[in-house]
C-alpha cells in the first residue's frame, strides 16, 4: 500500500429522533443537534460503535488470518501474544539498541471506570505502567506491569486513587539506566507534578524515586525526548494548559535543570509528541477538550529549546470531520522506524471516556516532505521546513523487508 496515497472517508449522521414533547418543542423551540464529537462521546450512538469497532474484529497476532498480518488497523481492538486486549495508553516506544527490541510502554487502564466526584473526570484507578516487547512493532509480548500503583499507602503518589499518565521511557548511556518519566495528579488534578522512575532493564520492574513540579511550574500532559548528542529534555503543559515548557534533563536524567523556555504561549495546547528529522525538531499537539478529540497542529523549530512556529494542521486523508478530530484520537508519541531512515508512526489514543479500558490505539503513518499548508507567523529567518503530513489508513503496514535493514 502507498502510504502517502490519500484515503478518504464518506458517512452522514442520522438526524437524531426529538424525545421531547411537542408542547415543550413549540414553546422552547428544538434542540440543538448533536455534534458529531458529542455523537462519538455517546455510547448508544451509532457513530460511537462506528469509531468503536466489536472485539471480534480485533487485530490478532495469533489466531488472525494471513492476509491480515502485519497490518495496522486503526481503532480496532489490539490483541498481545496472550489474545489480551493491549493495556499502554497515553505511552511511547523506547527502541533497545543492545536487545534491538521495541518497548512499549503505557497506562494499565484494566479496570472501573468512574467519577471521584459529581464535576470530576472520568478514571480509572492507577494500575500501573504496562510493558509490551516486539522485534516487528505489530506482534507484542505482554511484559507486565513495570511499575505499580500503590494499594494501602495513601500518601504514596502511585496510590490507586490518584493520577498517572503519559509514561515515557529514555536509556540512559552514561548510567545505563532506564528512566520513566511520567505525569502524576490527584484526582481533581490539582497536584500537577512529574514523576520519575529508573530500572536496571527496559523490562523492569521500575523503582519509583518522587514527584514535584519542575521549574516549580504546573505539569500534566508531558513527554520526554532524548536528543543524537544524549541530552534529554522535558516538554510539559503549564499555566492551566495555557502554554508548553521544556527544559533539559540533568545528565543521569533523573532531573530537570534550571533552565526553562515558555512557548506556544496562550495557545492552549497539550499532548506534545516531539520528533527530529534532518536536523530541525517537529512536535505534534493537541487542544485541551478532555476526553474529547480535537484538531491536532504540528510545529517546528531549529533548535529543540526552540522558537516554536505552529505549521498547521498535519492530518491528511479522511474527510474534514476526521481532519479536525486528529481521526477521532489524540497524539502521544512519534515514532522514528529504526531501518526507515525519515519514516515515522504517529501514535495516538481514541479515548472512551465511558470505558477507559476499551480505549484505542491509532497508529498512522507520519512523512516528511512538501510546503506546509498555513503560513506561520516567522519572527526570525524563515527556515526551510518540511511539512509534516499524517495519513488516514483504514489498514495499512509498514514496507515488507523493513525488518531486514
Amino acid at each position: 500500500m502507498e502510504l502517502e496515497a490519500v484515503e478518504e472517508e464518506k458517512f452522514r449522521l442520522s438526524p437524531p429522533r426529538s424525545r421531547r414533547n411537542p408542547r415543550a418543542v413549540r414553546r422552547k423551540g428544538e434542540r440543538k443537534p448533536p455534534t458529531v464529537v458529542e455523537e462519538f462521546l455517546d455510547e448508544s450512538s451509532a457513530v460511537h460503535d462506528m469509531f468503536f469497532p466489536e472485539p471480534n474484529m480485533a487485530v490478532d497476532p495469533i489466531n488472525g488470518r494471513n492476509d491480515s498480518m502485519y497490518f495496522y488497523y486503526p481503532g480496532r481492538v489490539w490483541l498481545d501474544t496472550d489474545g489480551k486486549p493491549i493495556q499502554a495508553h497515553g505511552g511511547g516506544v523506547l527502541y533497545d539498541k543492545k536487545t534491538k527490541t521495541y518497548f512499549w510502554y503505557g497506562e494499565n487502564k484494566d479496570g472501573k471506570t468512574y467519577k471521584a466526584h459529581n464535576k470530576g473526570a472520568d478514571r480509572v484507578d492507577i494500575i500501573g505502567v504496562s510493558c509490551y516487547s516486539s522485534k516487528d512493532l505489530w506482534m507484542w509480548k505482554n511484559e507486565g506491569v513495570v511499575l505499580r500503583g500503590e494499594e494501602k499507602n495513601v500518601t504514596h503518589d502511585l496510590h490507586k486513587s490518584n493520577v498517572l499518565e503519559r509514561p515515557k521511557v529514555i536509556y540512559n548511556d552514561r548510567t545505563g539506566k532506564y528512566v520513566m518519566w511520567m505525569h502524576i495528579d490527584d484526582a481533581n488534578y490539582t497536584k500537577a507534578s512529574v514523576g520519575v522512575a529508573v530500572s536496571d532493564s527496559p523490562r523492569g520492574p521500575f523503582t519509583y524515586l518522587y514527584s514535584k513540579r519542575p521549574h516549580d511550574c504546573e505539569s500534566r500532559d508531558m513527554t520526554i525526548f532524548k536528543d543524537d548528542d544524549g541530552k534529554a529534555y522535558l516538554i510539559y503543559s503549564s499555566e492551566d494548559n495555557s502554554e508548553l515548557h521544556i527544559g533539559p534533563l540533568t545528565d543521569d536524567y533523573l532531573d530537570v535543570t534550571d533552565v526553562m523556555r515558555r512557548f506556544l504561549i496562550s495557545q492552549h495546547r497539550e499532548a506534545p509528541a516531539l520528533f527530529k528529522h534532518e536536523g530541525t525538531y517537529y512536535m505534534v499537539t493537541s487542544g485541551c477538550t478532555g476526553w474529547a478529540p480535537n484538531t491536532a497542529l504540528a510545529h517546528a523549530a531549529t533548535s529543540v529549546m526552540g522558537p516554536w512556529e505552529t505549521l498547521g494542521n498535519p492530518c491528511v486523508g479522511g474527510n474534514e470531520v476526521f481532519r479536525s478530530t486528529t481521526f477521532f484520537s489524540q497524539s502521544t508519541f512519534v515514532l522514528p522506524v529504526s531501518g526507515l531512515p525519515g519514516s515515522f508512526i504517529f501514535m495516538a489514543d481514541r479515548w472512551n471516556p465511558s470505558d477507559l479500558r476499551d480505549s484505542r490505539y491509532v497508529w498512522l503513518p507520519l512523512t516528511m516532505g512538501g510546503v506546509p499548508d498555513e503560513a506561520a507567523d516567522y519572527s526570525f529567518m524563515f527556515p526551510l521546513w518540511s511539512r509534516v503530513s499524517i495519513y488516514w489508513h483504514k489498514q495499512w503496514r509498514l514496507p515488507e523487508g523493513w525488518r531486514d535493514s
